[in-house]
């Protein structure tokens, strides 16, 4: 019976130059769906306990989702699995773009490599050729350039993953780059590429992707894209002024809180996630200046954050931008055609990228953010971990740690551009000053020193996001428990409020739009509530879904996909559990590794301690240990350890897990 899933995946031994296809049972995928949900049962199982994340033992895989390439709307994301070099423990990271469905494309659900190559190469695969070629010609070369050159000669229907140089300099805050600058950032996989000198991933493919009930994916497709196409937001609220406006946005969302998603969707069609830049440094949602600072005081929305966020990023906007399978175009491709920094096509930078380089620095030159995150997605380094790096070094020199001397004679003073540029520049390079950052911000403070880890913002080794969990607790929370720490694309109270799971599963409540302080920093259900909208992100992550998809309304026919596409017959609670052992399986990676909560905590300052003394967030110091303990318990692990209980792997089918935890105590 097709079932969706390629029931395969390729292994490329570097150390040899040996490919070899493994055959993958159904019940595998009937367990872990695909994506880094069966990359975690593949890793989990293959890999000792240990392992240098820069070393040959160290796999990288890329994996594509179980609903990718099937006529799902919302499921062209793909992942890189492995060992990660910044935290020590599970690592993946996420992208969009168009290389997803070229995985399956060439027959597998899932590309991993182990070892490492003696000279620089690239896989390609075309049709049924599969080969390690030299890439010694490519080394040095950017990340863009080298898709341009491999597609000029390939051709154009190839579609290329690939590192730029800091993956090559084995920077820890490197990721892997495709469809011309958008990356797979997060964990430092990019390193783990570099380390394993290979340069690219080359692919063009004709399998058929094996569906299950065609039509009747691309019923529930086309039905779907109905409701999305029906704006209920701009005919009911977005008319009259703007206090008319506002009137209607308090009235209307107040009495329809599962309408958030549609003034979600709004937003993304409109401007992308810069349509959110401006109005988050005001309303306590972007940290500011390095954590410390208070947007209406620091980067006020009428003189500075306006300038780096919607109609100022879209006037830069030449076409839209979709990823695979999407319907709302929320990327684009924008120019800067005159100015210090001209460029003729780039990526729109996303609301991560605009706040890291410049609310959280106090930058509002728009065009020194295109320029800084063109030289990133070049580079193929993270925006996130770059800045929050950069916004460190810019509070050390302002507390007398770094100099002049230091800094190769740049003044790191807030609001600086050319010096948040030019640290832009030494990242990359990896020299001088730039040798200090170009690992992160957890170890830059190490190697400094002077008490400046108090200032290093991040959980567990990867920089926090532009989302403060000061403001949403949630997110916050998801930053200390997740397996892979620091994330922002998995759970928050945001999230529950655009998801509305509770329209589909009895285990939340219902959704709420405005939360007064009892439902934002109290603790009462708050773990049952993020446990499940966790464990949904893993089966959204497993489906290769966006989670944008998920939180723009309509009722995304989730469930109904993946049993139309596979012959299964799941309920969403049932899907729940298969998240829940997706995540249980990736936390049970971290305490092989020896990673327990204490590990993964936050710094004082983003834990609102001590708290701000002004702005939207004053005097707010989120339960994040008592939300922590309830998640934990929510989860079925130990709160002091995080290790899953014996009675959840039992509950959840992890006998191999159970294994490994007996070893361990062994």
């Amino acid at each position: 019976m097709s079932k969706g899933y390629m029931g395969k995946i390729l292994w490329v031994d570097l150390s040899k130059g040996l490919l070899e296809e493994e055959t993958i049972a159904d019940e595998i995928y009937e367990r872990f769906l695909a994506g880094y949900g069966l990359g975690a049962k593949i890793l989990f199982d293959r890999m000792e306990a240990g392992v240098d994340p820069l070393g040959p033992d160290n796999i990288l895989g890329f994996v594509a989702g179980l609903l990718t390439g099937t006529g799902a709307l919302f499921s062209g994301r793909w992942q890189v699995v492995g060992k990660s070099p910044l935290t020590g423990g599970w690592g993946d990271a996420n992208c969009g773009g168009d290389f997803a469905p070229a995985i399956k494309r060439t027959g597998y659900d899932g590309i991993f490599f182990k070892g490492k190559s003696p000279k620089p190469v690239y896989l390609l695969i075309d049709g049924d050729e599969k080969k390690l070629v030299d890439a010694g010609d490519l080394w040095g070369t950017d990340a863009i350039d080298t898709e341009d050159a491999l597609q000029q000669k390939h051709g154009k229907g190839f579609r290329v993953a690939a590192i730029g140089q800091g993956g090559e300099k084995l920077s820890l805050i490197s990721g892997i780059v495709n469809a011309g600058g958008r990356i797979s950032a997060r964990s430092g996989l990019g390193a783990v590429m570099g380390s394993k000198n290979l340069k690219a991933v080359c692919l063009k493919g004709k399998a058929r992707i094996p569906i299950h009930d065609q039509k009747q994916v691309l019923a529930l497709s086309k039905a779907f894209r109905q409701r999305l196409g029906r704006d209920e937001v701009v005919d009911k609220v977005f008319t009259g002024g703007v206090v008319g406006i506002m009137g209607r946005v308090l009235k209307y969302f107040k009495t329809q809180p599962a309408m958030a998603g549609e003034l979600f969707k709004f937003t993304l069609r409109v401007w992308g996630t810069p349509g959110i830049a401006a109005m988050s440094a005001e309303n306590g949602d972007s940290p500011v200046k390095n954590w410390k600072g208070v947007g209406f005081r620091d980067f006020p929305l009428t003189t500075r954050s306006k300038n780096i966020g919607d109609d100022a990023v879209t006037a830069h906007q030449t076409k839209k931008y979709a990823c695979h399978s999407c319907p709302l175009s929320c990327g684009g491709k924008c120019s800067v055609k005159s100015g210090r920094y001209p460029l003729a096509e780039t990526h729109k930078p996303e609301y991560e990228s605009l706040c890291a380089l410049g609310t959280l620095v106090l930058v509002d030159d728009l065009e020194q953010i295109f320029h800084a995150n063109e030289l990133l997605n070049r580079a193929g380094i993270d925006s996130i971990s770059a800045g929050a790096t950069i916004a460190w070094a810019f509070e050390c020199f302002e507390r007398g740690l770094l100099t002049e001397k230091d800094t190769d004679g740049l003044r790191l003073t807030w609001g600086n551009g050319e010096a948040m540029v030019a640290c832009v520049e030494k990242i990359i390079a990896g020299e001088g000053f730039g040798a200090l950052l170009k690992d992160g911000v957890r170890r830059a403070a190490e190697k400094l020193g002077k008490g400046s880890d108090q200032w290093a913002i991040h959980a567990g080794g990867q920089e926090l996001p532009m989302h403060d969990g000061r403001f949403d607790a949630g997110y916050g929370l998801a930053y200390e428990v997740e397996p892979t720490p620091g994330r922002h694309t998995i759970a928050s109270y945001t999230y529950g409020d655009l998801m509305n799971l509770g329209s589909q599963t009895k285990q939340v409540g219902k959704t709420k739009l405005f939360h007064g302080p009892s439902d934002r920093y109290g603790v009462h259900g708050k773990g049952q509530e993020m446990s499940v909208l966790s464990a949904f992100a893993d089966v959204i992550n497993g489906c290769g879904m966006c989670i944008f998809g998920v939180s723009v309304g309509g009722n995304p026919p989730v469930t109904d996909w993946i049993n139309a596409t596979t012959g299964w017959h799941r309920t969403f609670d049932e899907l729940l559990d298969v998240g829940r052992r997706i995540k249980a399986i990736r936390q049970a990676f971290n305490i092989r590794e020896g990673i327990a909560p204490k590990d993964t905590k936050m710094p004082h300052r983003a834990r609102g301690v001590p708290a701000l003394e002004a702005g939207p967030n004053k005097g707010i110091t989120p339960p994040f240990d008592e939300l922590a303990r309830d998640y934990y318990l929510a989860m079925g692990w130990d709160p002091s350890s995080g290790k899953p209980m014996s009675h959840t792997l039992d509950r959840l089918g992890l006998p191999e897990v159970k294994e490994a935890f007996a070893k361990l105590s062994g």
